[in-house]
């Protein structure tokens, strides 16, 4: 370790003298700006490009077939018979009617 130190430091002081030195430039500013030129004359105005012909039309495309006409679907199936009522119980006998009263019923005459 105590000679790899030695020998790094030997080659980086032999790698720095042997750079070249630059030699120095002097560079001079330049002077003031001269005075501005007149602006020179426009120049003319192009001629316009004539207008391209127009394209033809394309031919009008082919109608698509018809489409086939789909199955019919199943028949649903019969729902099944209701049940049948049980029979009403009988009713109750009436009362025995009286005989003769004085009650007098009167039925009015029909609107002509």
């Amino acid at each position: 370790m105590k000679y790899s130190m030695v020998f790094a430091a030997a080659v980086m002081a032999l790698a720095l003298s042997a750079c070249d030195r630059p030699t120095t430039t002097v560079v001079t500013p330049p002077g003031p700006a001269g005075a501005t030129g007149a602006t020179g004359a426009t120049g003319a105005t192009g001629a316009q490009a004539e207008k391209g012909a127009t394209g033809n039309t394309g031919a009008t495309g082919y109608t698509g077939a018809t489409g086939a006409t789909g199955e019919t679907g199943n028949t649903g199936n019969t729902g099944a018979t209701g049940y049948t009522g049980a029979t009403g119980a009988e009713g109750v006998q009436g009362e025995r009617g009286k005989t003769g009263g004085d009650t007098v019923i009167i039925v009015p005459a029909p609107a002509r």
